[in-house]
């Protein structure tokens, strides 16, 4: 590892099942491009890969390796969602996102750091996991599980840079809010903040007026929930939430659109619409 960028974590499909035990799921945020560059590797669905938040990426290969980068798009040579060769003494090196956010570099064989609790996801909430990546790690190839299968053609849909659009559900504690929050959940443009992570996205926009205002014992929470703090504005949780919380949950991402979530950068817009 040259330089890390801002966030380089390992990661994989992280550990599901273990919330009554207080240990979320964790796991790379956008799946379906994480899964995509496995199977173009012919790698295990659940070998680990980089997740690279927001470019800058420099590694260099100490053996030659057959790589994939998914997700989003970075300015660079390399080739995006197709399998390349990086030789022993080559680097590569990742620039700022054409669009999206989130960037994941697949080696066939995988990235073998020890597991925690069965997984070798970074979760930065708990801190389980392999600590974030800095510069001079050097980082351990696991062994192809197999051949790569032939793939004739891949569908690839850029993060977009510009506005998303999410299908919600109705969370738990819907009826905390007045109707006048629930027109405005559906009805607005939430901008997507610089204060996420990992965690969850901020979002800003106008403020979520409840109807009750009274304490709420803790919940559990998973991925895709909307929940709405004192201050109105509505935070997206994202792999590494918390398995618990206190504030009411207005409403679900739908399963299939949090991978969306997950690629979206500080500034873009987006936007909920029901079922």
């Amino acid at each position: 590892m040259l330089t890390p960028g801002p966030l380089t974590t390992v990661q994989d499909r992280g550990r599901p099942g273990r919330a009554a035990e207080g240990i979320g799921r964790s796991g790379v945020c956008d799946r379906g491009s994480a899964a995509l560059g496995n199977r173009l590797l012919g790698n295990d669905p659940d070998a680990a890969v980089l997740e690279v938040t927001a470019g800058g990426l420099a590694v260099r290969a100490e053996a030659g390796l057959w790589l994939v980068l998914t997700g989003a798009r970075c300015a660079g040579p390399a080739p995006h969602a197709a399998p390349f060769w990086l030789a022993a003494g080559e680097e590569l090196r990742l620039g700022p996102p054409v669009s999206g956010l989130r960037t994941y570099v697949a080696v066939r064989g995988g990235i073998a750091v020890d597991p925690v609790l069965g997984s070798r996801s970074t979760d930065l909430l708990s801190g389980l996991g392999p600590p974030v990546l800095t510069a001079r790690d050097v980082l351990p190839v696991g062994t192809a599980a197999g051949d790569p299968g032939t793939v004739d053609v891949v569908g690839v849909l850029d993060p977009p840079s510009g506005g998303v659009t999410v299908t919600v559900l109705p969370g738990p504690r819907a009826d905390w809010f007045t109707d006048e929050a629930h027109t405005a959940l559906t009805g607005t443009g939430w901008t997507v903040t610089g204060d996420g992570n990992r965690v969850g996205l901020r979002l800003s926009g106008p403020e979520l007026t409840r109807v009750r205002t009274g304490e709420l014992p803790s919940e559990g929470m998973v991925r895709g929930a909307l929940q709405v703090p004192p201050s109105g504005q509505p935070v997206l949780f994202l792999a590494d939430h918390p398995v618990t919380g206190g504030y009411p949950v207005i409403g679900y991402v739908a399963e299939p659109d949090v991978d969306r979530c997950g690629q979206l950068a500080p500034g873009q817009t987006l936007r909920f619409r029901r079922r």
